[in-house]
């Protein structure tokens, strides 16, 4: 879905993709969000909130960061490099995640049951991983010092 019109299928990048779901995203949401509902078990407003915030304000920032930092790394990028790419990227996808994530995890964590809510939640994340890849396809960043 981000390929241009002169661009072939890429396997390796699909590869990469599926790896981080299947190994990473996926367990790491099972453990999320019952984290999240022994933490805060009510399904009321408050409750919602204060989860969709534990969500903004902690798994966000380090999901993206491992997604970033794995697919780089899988790219051949170097700690430097890698380090730069956080420091560039990172940031403007938290800020574009809190005008999609926030109405997603509301109705997550307010409808839809405990048992059921990685797989919602992965249901969303493929509109949003289709951005990350985005993201993750931009040119390498140079590490500061090296411009």
């Amino acid at each position: 879905m981000t390929m241009k019109p002169d661009d072939t299928w890429d396997p390796i990048r699909t590869l990469r993709m599926t790896g981080f779901g299947f190994v990473i995203l996926g367990p790491s949401q099972h453990l999320w969000f019952n984290f999240v509902a022994r933490t805060l078990p009510k399904r009321d407003l408050l409750s919602t909130l204060k989860k969709l915030a534990m969500g903004q304000v902690a798994f966000a920032p380090t999901i993206n960061g491992i997604f970033f930092s794995y697919n780089a790394a899988a790219q051949g990028e170097n700690g430097n490099e890698i380090a730069a790419r956080l420091k560039r990227d990172l940031i403007p996808t938290l800020l574009n995640g809190l005008m999609y994530w926030p109405l997603c995890d509301f109705l997550t964590y307010k409808v839809i049951p405990v048992h059921l809510q990685p797989l919602m939640n992965s249901s969303f994340s493929f509109l949003w991983t289709i951005y990350l890849t985005y993201m993750a396809s931009l040119e390498k960043a140079i590490p500061h010092g090296k411009e």
